[in-house]
């Protein structure tokens, strides 16, 4: 077995069969287009793992619990307002996400925040929605599900999701507090991040924040420059989380393990080492190829670059933005 095989087995985390398509045939690094182009669409990918995909629980506190396995992590607060869910995952999962959820107690599902667009982390949406969730997100979430959104370098044409997957209740500033279950839950927008959609989830009583796609723990990310993200977007959201936290703040990332301060500085660190060194290179006049050839990322690729997103893949996402 080799690292591809592993697919959601470790870390819930999707595509990690995709990292063996980063070298075409003929030996030659591939865009990131080219990349998902080259093996079956990342969409179906996604798609079919999580139709096996094993629902891993983990309790954290305050009534808080994380649930990974299917697309990004979903973050699950329990009390007698019933359930509030951060993340719905993929249809897929869905028995498995039932039992997981029944297994944490037997409130009804009252709430769901979407912390981006992304289909695997709203494909659960109509499913939740039906089940009683009001669903809350950025407006820019809601303008990328309730229209056809190309997302290029998945090459991929995401069709209109129909209403009951839609959010029904939009952001209307940058910040926003809700109360459920005795937690004040603040959201915020980070602007273009990973996508243009980002928000992040702070449970402030338990000190508990989940931030989507703008942290993922131990991997090179993916960068949505279809719809809004950039290499110094996701930075800036980097530096805003890691002034969000303290010592004690528990983090659930999008993708990966729970996480603290410490994972988000080294993955500051990471993006802010890797661009310095992608924009020197680019600017000297190296092409694309020549750049992923010198290797700029080598620093951080035992910790990072193991996973989904290659070292090759992740310098080319970070060349596109420089």
């Amino acid at each position: 077995m080799n690292k591809h095989d592993y697919a959601l087995s470790r870390r819930g985390f999707c595509l990690c069969c995709l990292g063996g398509a980063t070298f075409a045939a003929s030996g030659g690094w591939l865009t990131p287009a080219e990349v998902f182009a080259a093996a079956k669409s990342v969409v179906i990918q996604f798609r079919e793992a999580a139709a096996a995909a094993e629902i891993k629980t983990t309790t954290l506190r305050g009534g808080i619990s994380a649930l990974s396995g299917s697309g990004g992590n979903i973050g699950v607060l329990i009390g007698d307002d019933g359930k509030l869910l951060v993340d719905a995952g993929l249809t897929a999962s869905r028995p498995r996400i039932e039992k997981a959820l029944a297994d944490l107690g037997q409130q009804p599902i009252k709430h769901l925040i979407n912390s981006h667009w992304h289909f695997d982390h709203t494909d659960g949406n109509e499913w939740l929605n039906s089940e009683g969730a009001m669903i809350t997100a950025h407006p820019n979430s809601l303008k990328h599900l309730a229209v056809a959104t190309r997302v290029e370098d998945w090459n991929f044409d995401f069709p209109p999701l129909p209403k009951g997957a839609l959010p029904t209740m939009v952001m209307k500033s940058d910040e926003e507090t809700l109360k459920h279950n005795g937690q004040t839950i603040t959201l915020k927008y980070y602007g273009p991040a990973h996508t243009d959609s980002d928000i992040s989830v702070f449970f402030q009583e338990a000190n508990i924040v989940q931030m989507g796609d703008t942290f993922w723990n131990g991997v090179y990310p993916f960068i949505d420059y279809s719809t809004g993200g950039s290499i110094d977007g996701q930075i800036q959201a980097a530096e805003a989380n890691v002034k969000m936290v303290d010592d004690e703040t528990i983090v659930i990332p999008g993708h990966g393990e729970i996480a603290g301060k410490k994972d988000l500085v080294a993955w500051r660190d990471m993006l802010v080492g890797a661009r310095e060194n992608v924009a020197k290179l680019k600017k000297d006049g190296r092409s694309a190829d020549d750049t992923v050839a010198a290797k700029p990322t080598a620093e951080w690729d035992p910790i990072f670059g193991n996973w989904a997103i290659s070292p090759a893949l992740f310098t080319r996402l970070v060349y596109e933005g420089v």
